[in-house]
């Protein structure tokens, strides 16, 4: 009755599965998990909001060459209209571009860029709230020792040091203006007590203000460059790596100015795959789940 023994895409479903009728202008490539960590690339119209003909191909894989053959299958003329495809910062990604889709301008998504950043924040604050935990371990046992019960300074906040690490993760995220009254104090001690944390966070802000603040793809550069510029200048290793990163990406992630487009519509179409995993309780016939993922997307 579902028509699952007569779909034509069923005897290479699990390969690739194709629909060229969906491709448009802007599309949005990226990469989810089908089962068991087993990664399929996917191919989506943005024009259609991830409901019905949003999907224009699923190939198992990330390896550019194999799903740029399969991509090979839509007519060449169907190919040469795409104009621009957002992606994330995976080199391969960027190499399907190139194979399959010759006209079309590549965008690095900028959340997965803006991610890059935060976590060279997260980094250093975990550096330290590791050492904080060893510092904290060495003077349990030396009270220990000396036959006394180890008592932790305690900040204005009411929080231990390593509490006070633990609980900043969330705001380092945040501007300074969406900070809660708790957050604005908890800030307060921990750029105080640690000076090279405040730095991150300055600089993890000013890479994000070069998105916000900037409206052209000249300006955008300009503003980046600035930032770069900051990094020497600061000399933090979690951020020279990202920094070199960013570097690598310029070209791609400077053309999001042109339209400011994202990858949100490939990342919530993903996050819809997942949620219609979940409901059917997990994957158990692969192909039978790839043609119903096709008959409610494509």
């Amino acid at each position: 009755m579902s028509g699952f023994k007569d779909w034509d895409q069923k005897d290479h479903a699990e390969e690739w599965i194709i629909f060229p009728e969906n491709i448009g202008k802007h599309l949005s490539l990226d990469e989810v998990a089908i089962t068991n960590g087993e990664l399929y690339t996917v191919l989506t119209n943005k024009e259609f909001h991830g409901k019905k003909r949003a999907l224009v191909a699923m190939v198992q894989g990330t390896r550019s060459k194999d799903v740029a053959a399969v991509l090979a299958k839509i007519p060449e003329k169907k190919r040469a209209k795409v104009e621009e495809i957002t992606l994330d910062m995976a080199e391969s990604m960027n190499n399907i571009v190139h194979y399959s889709f010759p006209n079309a301008t590549p965008v690095t998504d900028r959340f997965h860029v803006q991610q890059l950043v935060s976590e060279a924040t997260q980094e250093i604050r975990i550096a330290f709230r590791k050492e904080a935990l060893r510092e904290e371990n060495e003077l349990i046992k030396l009270a220990r020792s000396h036959g006394k019960r180890y008592s932790p300074k305690i900040f204005e906040n009411g929080d231990t040091k390593k509490q006070l690490l633990a609980r900043s993760r969330y705001l380092l995220f945040k501007s300074q203006n969406k900070w809660h009254e708790q957050q604005q104090k908890r800030s307060a001690i921990l750029f105080r007590e640690f000076p090279d944390l405040k730095s991150a966070y300055e600089l993890s802000m000013m890479f994000r203000n070069c998105y916000e603040n900037s409206h052209s793809r000249k300006e955008g550069e300009e503003n980046f460059n600035r930032w770069f510029q900051k990094i020497e200048e600061k000399n933090i290793d979690s951020f020279t790596v990202a920094a070199e990163s960013i570097r690598l990406h310029k070209k791609t992630i400077l053309n999001y100015f042109i339209n400011r487009s994202t990858n949100a519509s490939a990342e919530s179409f993903n996050a819809k795959l997942k949620n219609f995993r979940t409901v059917v309780r997990g994957v158990r016939d692969k192909k039978f789940h790839l043609f119903r993922v096709a008959k409610l997307y494509s």
